[in-house]
C-alpha cells in the first residue's frame, strides 16, 4: 500500500523549512500531526521535539520559553489556542532561527487567529493541508478509487478503514470535538447547542445558493448572528463558500454564494456528494497554487439571472483558466456551457461525469472523473 504519511506538501515545506517557519491549517483530524511528524528522525508522538500545547507540563514550559535541547526541526501543536500565541513564537524563532526549524499546526485557520499583537510578517510559510484527492491516492486513479472516495471521504482515518460503522462513529466523534471543544476554544458563542443543530443542516444545502435568511429562520437568530457562525465553521475548515463570476456580457448573479464541506461524505445526496467532492479537488488545486506558487487562485461558479449555470470556474491572477460542470450522465452536454463560451473568455469547459466516455464536442471536453483529476494534475 502507498505511504499515505508522505502527504502532497513534503517536498514544498522541507523546502521552505530552510529559511522559514512553516504553518500547516487545516480540517480536523486530515492528518496534520501526522504530516508534521514526518519531519522528526522518530515520527510518533513521543518524540521530544513534538510540543502540544493540550499537554499541561509542555504548555508550563513552553511558556517558560524552555524548547527541548539539540533538536533541530520542533513541531508546536495546537498552540493557536493560547491567545498570546504569536508573540510567544515569535520569540522562539527570532531567538534559535539559525539553530531550529519550526512547524506549527492548528486546526483552524492559522492566518486568522494569528491577528492582533507583532507581527509575523515574513517569518512564515503558511500551507493548508487537503483530504485525500483521486491522484493523491493514486497516479493511475480508478473508479474503484473513486467510489471509495465518494462514499469514505478524503480524511485517512475512515477512508483507510473503509468501514461505514466506524465511518459514523468517526463523523459524530469528530463533529462534537469542532463544536465543543475546537469552536468553544476559540470563540466567544453562547449557543453552542445551536451550532450543532448548523452543523447538521449545512450538508443539506450543499450546491445551491445559500440562503443565510433561510438559516436565520429555521436557527431563530438574527442575519448577522447567522452570517458569524458560517464565517466560525469556515475558519474551522468544517465549510467553504465561493462567490459567483461575473464577466461583462453576462447578466451574472452578484451576491449569491455556494457551500461546500471539507468532508463531502457527509453530504446525504448523491448528486451534491459528487459536486462537493469536484469542488474540493478544484480548491486544492487553487490552494496548492496559492500555497506553493503565490499565485492569486480563486474558485467561482458562473449562475446567471435567467438560472443557467456552469458549477465552477477557476480563475488565475484574475483571469478564467476552465469552468467545470457536474453531471451524472454522459451523453447529454449541459447547454448552458455553449451559452456561456460565447459569452465569456473562458477558454476551456470541462463536463465530469461518474462514467467511461470520453470525448469532446463542440469545444466541451466530456470527461470521467479519474480522467479529469488526472490531466489536471491535482496534488
Amino acid at each position: 500500500m502507498k505511504n499515505f504519511h508522505a502527504r502532497y506538501l513534503k517536498d514544498p515545506v522541507k523546502d521552505d523549512l530552510k529559511d522559514r517557519m512553516v504553518f500547516i491549517g487545516g480540517p480536523r483530524q486530515v492528518g496534520k500531526t501526522t504530516f508534521a511528524l514526518t519531519f522528526l528522525s522518530d515520527p510518533t508522538e513521543k518524540h521530544p521535539a513534538y510540543l502540544n500545547w493540550d499537554h499541561i507540563a509542555i504548555r508550563a514550559s513552553l511558556l517558560k520559553g524552555e524548547l527541548p535541547p539539540s533538536q533541530q526541526t520542533l513541531v508546536l501543536d495546537e498552540i493557536h489556542k493560547f491567545s498570546r500565541w504569536r508573540n510567544l513564537v515569535k520569540g522562539y524563532y527570532d531567538t534559535s532561527k539559525s539553530e531550529r526549524s519550526f512547524i506549527i499546526t492548528g486546526s483552524a485557520r492559522l492566518d486568522y487567529y494569528g491577528k492582533g499583537g507583532d507581527s509575523l510578517q515574513g517569518r512564515y510559510h503558511y500551507y493548508r493541508l487537503h483530504p485525500f484527492s483521486l491522484t493523491e491516492l493514486s497516479r493511475n486513479p480508478t473508479m474503484d478509487d473513486f467510489r471509495s472516495l465518494l462514499k469514505f471521504g478524503g480524511f485517512p482515518e475512515p477512508f483507510l478503514r473503509g468501514d461505514e460503522r466506524f465511518w459514523r462513529r468517526w463523523q459524530r466523534e469528530r463533529t462534537h470535538r469542532i463544536i465543543y471543544e475546537d469552536i468553544r476554544n476559540l470563540e466567544n458563542v453562547r449557543e453552542i447547542s445551536l451550532l450543532e443543530l448548523l452543523s447538521g443542516e449545512l450538508p443539506n444545502r450543499v450546491g445551491s445558493p445559500l440562503s443565510v435568511k433561510n438559516l436565520k429562520e429555521l436557527l431563530a437568530v438574527s442575519h448577522e448572528t447567522a452570517e458569524r457562525w458560517l464565517k466560525i465553521f469556515e475558519r474551522m475548515y468544517y465549510c467553504f463558500r465561493i462567490p459567483p463570476y461575473g464577466p461583462p456580457k453576462v447578466r451574472a448573479v452578484k451576491k449569491e454564494q455556494k457551500l461546500y464541506l471539507w468532508d463531502w461524505s457527509l453530504v446525504p445526496e448523491k448528486g451534491p456528494r459528487f459536486e462537493n467532492l469536484i469542488a474540493s479537488h478544484l480548491l486544492k488545486y487553487c490552494h496548492f497554487s496559492e500555497d506553493t506558487e503565490g499565485y492569486d487562485m480563486e474558485l467561482r461558479f458562473l449562475r446567471d439571472t435567467d438560472k443557467r449555470e456552469v458549477d465552477f470556474v477557476v480563475l488565475k491572477e484574475g483571469k478564467p483558466l476552465f469552468g467545470v460542470e457536474c453531471k451524472s450522465g454522459e451523453k447529454n452536454i449541459n447547454s448552458s456551457i455553449y451559452y456561456f463560451m460565447e459569452r465569456t473568455r473562458i477558454p476551456k469547459f470541462y463536463q465530469v461525469h461518474q462514467g467511461k466516455m470520453d470525448y469532446e464536442r463542440k469545444g466541451v471536453r466530456v470527461i470521467p472523473v479519474h480522467t479529469f483529476c488526472k490531466e489536471l494534475h491535482f496534488p
